[in-house]
């Protein structure tokens, strides 16, 4: 068998044993740490006990991450991920959001919310980018994230109580702690695609318990009773069956068909009602009354026209209301609330300005059109070659579609600053770093190599490598 078979045989997806290697999660020092944050970072279960929220933990993960990764520096990637355009993103964002400290509305209050909270997240997010190395790591920090959306999950049927609204008699989830029932689907539309990701790859017991954090996933949209959510779940299993191409049209319409079965089983009394406001806007209190979404659109609007260079400043938004808005001014008649944007691309926009907006819906946008465009630059085989590149492959779609989750349900939250969408981020630039490293090690060819490359800090290593690619493209 010729080098060159072996490559046709890989295209086609007919990959020798030899070449089928099995995912599995890295339980290195560095990866368990930043395993062990995302789960706290994103499921916040730690909330839910107050003494080991007391020992604060995911400060402590955060230091021992950095700590190791200053010590081991061969546990992190060797690519530089300011090259892949969300970290570039990302960064941008945090420069901006110190430039509003010093042009916004308040210096003391976005000084504060920088160091209290930002600054943590655009750090968690870069942490996690650069110890992203091949799929092999960002496959294990997916099943991070599917784990925190089960943790939530379970909170969600098992622990959190439900309340009635008096206004249109609708139970849905209260006591979520740190989040509320809307926020709630923003994190969830995100673990919906990765969950499916992980279920083109795993086999086994793990594909049980991956259908059964669906099931809890779908069960806990329904008890929130959140509109955002909902739609959310519908651009979601919409997107997934027209982008998806990996996966039967049967396949797909069936999930489609259990998802919403399970939405109807586990919905709350007035859960339809509710969300049969959706297509009567005019009707409801966000479009009549001074704290309503489109009073606040407006008010966003002024915002970003007053202070177009930076903005309001991050996390002043709130303030903004109190001091500055058209009812503190007495403009308008209606109660003194500090009110959230509760729309993230406003929030973007009116704290960092319309700068802060452009980048900001680049990062969401590119989120969703940068995996389609890399995946049609993917070898067809990889849909059903080996395990890595079947995770590849998927990822440029699921990483798509859970980006069109997060877009629909942000447009109704305040998540401009919040991790999910940064652990996006560092999950895209993994999917570019792993996808380049795996290319890389294929060779020309597409044949993996077994022998190790030749260390750049040795002399010679340029004759080396040319030797050992000749010898891969050679007949055997």
């Amino acid at each position: 068998m010729t080098a060159r078979s072996v490559a046709g045989d890989r295209a086609r997806g007919n990959a020798p044993a030899a070449f089928s290697e099995k995912l599995a999660i890295v339980r290195d020092p560095l990866r368990v740490l930043l395993f062990m944050l995302t789960v706290l970072t994103i499921s916040r279960v730690h909330q839910h006990y107050p003494m080991l929220a007391k020992l604060r933990p995911a400060l402590l993960l955060i230091t021992a991450s950095c700590g190791y990764a200053f010590l081991n520096p061969h546990s992190l990637t060797r690519r530089n991920v300011l090259e892949r355009w969300p970290m570039v993103l990302v960064a941008i964002l945090a420069v901006l959001s110190c430039l509003s400290v010093v042009f916004g509305i308040s210096l003391g209050g976005s000084a504060s919310f920088i160091l209290g909270s930002y600054s943590k997240t655009v750090a968690y997010a870069f942490l996690l980018a650069i110890s992203i190395r091949h799929a092999r790591d960002l496959f294990t920090f997916v099943w991070a994230y599917v784990i925190a959306c089960a943790i939530l999950a379970y909170f969600s049927l098992f622990v959190f109580g439900l309340s009635s609204e008096s206004a249109n008699y609708l139970a849905r989830l209260s006591e979520l702690y740190t989040y509320d029932s809307n926020d709630l689907g923003v994190v969830m539309m995100i673990g919906f695609p990765l969950t499916l990701l992980l279920l083109t790859v795993e086999r086994g017991a793990k594909r049980w318990l991956l259908l059964l954090i669906l099931v809890g996933i779908w069960a806990s949209m329904a008890r929130s009773g959140s509109r955002g959510g909902f739609l959310g779940f519908v651009a979601v299993c919409v997107a997934g069956v027209f982008l998806i191409n990996n996966v039967s049209a049967a396949r797909r319409l069936s999930f489609l068909a259990a998802a919403l079965l399970v939405l109807a089983v586990g919905a709350p009394p007035g859960y339809w009602k509710q969300m049969g406001t959706i297509v009567t806007p005019t009707e409801d209190y966000n479009y009549s009354s001074v704290e309503g979404r489109r009073a606040l659109m407006k008010r966003a609007g002024g915002y970003m026209s007053s202070y177009p260079a930076f903005g309001l400043g991050i996390g002043n938004f709130g303030r903004a209301e109190c001091t500055i808005s058209p009812k503190a001014l007495g403009r308008i008649s209606g109660p003194m609330k500090c009110s959230a944007p509760h729309n993230s691309f406003l929030q973007a926009g009116a704290e960092l300005g319309p700068a802060g907006l452009f980048v900001w819906s680049a990062l969401v946008i590119g989120g969703i059109v940068g995996p389609l465009s890399l995946r049609k630059r993917l070898p067809k085989g990889w849909r059903t070659g080996t395990p890595t590149e079947q995770f590849i492959y998927s990822a440029t779609t699921f990483f798509s579609i859970a980006m069109i989750g997060f877009a629909v349900t942000s447009f109704f939250v305040s998540f401009a600053w919040l991790d999910p969408i940064y652990v996006m981020a560092a999950f895209l630039t993994g999917l570019y770093v792993a996808t380049r490293e795996y290319a890389d090690d294929a060779g020309p060819l597409g044949i993996r190599r077994t022998t190790p490359q030749p260390s750049r800090v040795t002399r010679g290593w340029r004759v080396r490598q040319s030797t050992q690619r000749f010898r891969s493209i050679a007949p055997t």
